[in-house]
């Protein structure tokens, strides 16, 4: 299984293993990532499941489409590497990604 790492707000590494074909965001809730709040449950229907993708990794996560745009409208802190994780799906290419959780998710 891939493996991915999260940084939290206060710089702590969370290295979690997550299934292909699931989503970073259920990586991070299976694990008990901090800050990773998910609160639809990974509709890209909020914006708590924010991440800031690692500039090394934006190539293979890709560019968010229109509706996960639309979504990031209601984060805190928007980047240009930002990420809704609930649409980042895991494949064995994202082993080693390296994500940023926000100090605050929309």
């Amino acid at each position: 299984m891939p493996k991915i790492t999260f940084i939290d707000p206060t710089g702590t590494a969370h290295t979690v293993e997550a299934e292909i074909d699931s989503t970073v965001m259920e990586g991070a809730i299976k694990n008990g990532v901090p800050g990773i709040e998910a609160e639809c449950g990974g509709a890209c229907a909020c914006a708590t499941c924010h991440v800031y993708v690692d500039e090394a990794w934006l190539e293979r996560t890709g560019e968010p489409v229109a509706m996960e745009q639309d979504m990031l409208d209601f984060a805190f802190d928007v980047r240009a590497n930002s990420r809704l994780s609930c649409q980042i799906k895991v494949t064995e290419e994202l082993d080693g990604l390296v994500v940023t959780v926000p100090d605050k998710q929309g």
